[in-house]
Formats: structure tokens, sequence, C-alpha cells
């Protein structure tokens, strides 16, 4: 007979364990993510155990009472099948109750998740391709957003997530061994992206613009922080064709893709400003 596991939030430094699956999954969480992840959250984040040993994860980050956004579900090999996965679910789903609430899931889920009442509105597409060292800048028209008022990035970045996230934003943008780069218009943004390091490689997201030529501008500028025959990865939803078309024009492979699901009303995110989403994890 299995043994029932207890479900509770996990602290900030428990949270590095699941973080530590997610990287033995092949997922590629950023080395830094656990700080901006706990911060956006910190009640978000559930722990499933046998008596004092974790034995699984799941996320589920509300931004403001708003909007949930559920990840990081993984319960160890060894304790698959006994029901923990589900006792998660049920206390994640419980704790954004009334919420709209997204997810990325992997595709031989989908119809998993299909009966829980979640809906498909798109895929996200991770690209694969090798930082080629580092290039004159295409422009000067790039600044650090370490240059820009924080309020700035988070008035723009408000427009192209479905609820606002500074908790989740200043850590994120100020990670360790990241650059981040804004495209100033005015008194605010034209765009925004940022790069962070991870297991393998370093990932691009989100890369968010006006303009395909935006885009491409602050593309150029987060590669370069990469080092030579470096892997890079980004994240696009597949609607914006010209996200498909930057991430094509730069050699970039398809590695990866998840479903996109939501359960409530699909949030009206212009998706032809994002040409990288965030994270898998976060949103």
């Amino acid at each position: 007979m299995n043994t029932a596991s207890t479900v509770r939030p996990l602290s900030r430094a428990e949270l590095e364990i699941p973080l530590r699956w997610a990287a033995q999954e092949g997922w590629n969480p950023g080395l830094y993510d656990a700080e901006a992840f706990h911060a956006a959250d910190p009640e978000g984040f559930f722990g499933a155990f046998l008596g004092n040993e974790l034995i699984g994860s799941l996320s589920a980050v509300s931004y403001g009472g708003r909007f949930g956004f559920l990840g990081l579900y993984i319960v160890k090999p060894e304790h698959r099948g006994q029901g923990h996965g589900m006792t998660l679910w049920r206390t994640a789903m419980e704790y954004l109750r009334g919420q709209t609430i997204g997810l990325d899931g992997v595709v031989e889920r989908q119809a998993d998740y299909g009966r829980s009442g979640f809906a498909l509105a798109y895929r996200n597409v991770r690209y694969q391709g090798i930082a080629p060292g580092r290039q004159p800048p295409a422009t000067a028209t790039t600044v650090p957003l370490a240059a820009l008022p924080f309020e700035t990035v988070a008035r723009y970045d408000a427009e192209l997530f479905p609820a606002p996230r500074t908790t989740f934003l200043r850590p994120w943008i100020g990670q360790s061994e990241s650059a981040a780069f804004g495209l100033p218009k005015g008194g605010g943004l034209a765009g925004y992206g940022m790069i962070r390091k991870c297991h393998s490689g370093w990932k691009i997201g989100p890369l968010f613009a006006d303009t395909p030529e935006g885009a491409e501008t602050l593309f150029l500028a987060l590669r370069n922080h990469a080092g030579p025959g470096e892997p890079v990865l980004l994240d696009v939803p597949e609607p914006n064709a010209d996200a498909v078309a930057l991430a094509a024009r730069h050699g970039m492979t398809v590695v990866f893709e998840t479903a996109r699901m939501y359960q409530g009303a699909i949030p009206a995110t212009p998706l032809a400003r994002v040409f990288g989403i965030t994270t898998f994890e976060l949103g």
C-alpha cells in the first residue's frame, strides 16, 4: 500500500531542488532562476513530501490573484504512478481557484490537461543556435535596462504579459551572468530583452519588441553576451511568423516544443510583439 504524501509550500532554499530536477529532465533552467521565481509568489511553489523527503513539485504562481501559471511539475521517477502528482495538482488548482490559469505542457500531456479544462492556445517552439562570437552592433539604439527607470520597464512588460509581475521582474532582469537591453522610445520603450546563463548555454527571454526590426536589434545585442560557440536558445510563440523567421534567419533549429494552454479566458496577449517568451515555468 502506498503512503500518502504531504503537500506544503516550498521555501526559497527548497526550491533549488525542483530546479535541479528540471535540469535532469532536460528542461535546462537558468542557473540563477530561483531568486526571481520565488519572489514572484513565495507561497506558490508546492512540494510533496514523504516524511522529510521531497519527492515531487508543482509551481502555481499567482500574479496578483488575477492570473496563475503552472510549472515545475515533477515527481521523482521512483515515486511516479502512486498518486503524488495528482495530490500536487489538486493543491495547486485549489490555490489558483477563480483565476485564469496558463501552462506550457509537454505535447504528450496535452490530452491530460484538456481533461482538466485546459484549452490549447498555440505552440511555443524552442529554437537553438550557436553564438558566432562578439559581432559589431547593428545599431547604437539599445541601452542597458539598468540605465532605465525600473517603472519604465515594468510598464512596458505589463502590456505583453497577462498581469503585472513587478516582484518577479526586478530580480529576473538583474540575474548574475545575465544581460538585459531596452530600445528607448520617447519616455518609454519600443522593446526589451534579456539573456541568462543556463545549465547548457544561454536563453533569451523575454524578447519583446514593437517591430521585427526592433526584435532583431535586441536579439543581436543579447546574443553578443554569449561566448563564441555556445548554444543560444529562444522560445518562440509559433503564431508570430516574424519571430519564427528571425530564428530561421540566424540558423536556429527546433529542439523542443510545448502546448500553451489555458483554463479560463485566453489572455489577449499581442503575440505579434512577443518574439520570445520569458520562461516555460512561469509564463
